[in-house]
């Protein structure tokens, strides 16, 4: 009997993907605004313009990507995806030719 492990699936990563016009100087000022608002809400950078996040559920990232969602720039685009643990876990990555390991979720915080 195979037991499968309902946490590889409940853990989100969520990615915010955004390509963003950077002409003038007002447009670089809502580059910046979005950028810092993602990094308010804990997201790291993975790459240009690609930032990620770990909630240990869907449900958790509910009120962040609300957040993203009022703080969109008038224009450009921005592209936010939902993939399980499992599937980030999947991912591979190469610097070069030279294969990386997948980073590992977070540790979760305790608090007392």
């Amino acid at each position: 009997m195979y037991i499968l492990d309902v946490s590889e699936y409940k853990g989100m990563w969520v990615f915010a993907m955004f390509d963003l016009p950077v002409q003038t100087q007002a447009a670089r000022a809502e580059y910046t605004r979005f950028r810092t608002l993602l990094l308010r809400c804990g997201f790291d950078m993975m790459q240009f313009s690609v930032y990620a996040r770990y909630y240990p559920s869907e449900e958790a990232s509910a009120a962040h990507r609300k957040i993203i969602k009022k703080g969109l720039p008038p224009d450009g685009q921005v592209r936010l995806l939902m993939v399980t643990d499992k599937q980030y876990g999947k991912m591979e990555i190469f610097h070069g030719k030279k294969h990386q390991p997948t980073e590992l979720p977070p540790d979760q915080m305790m608090l007392f």
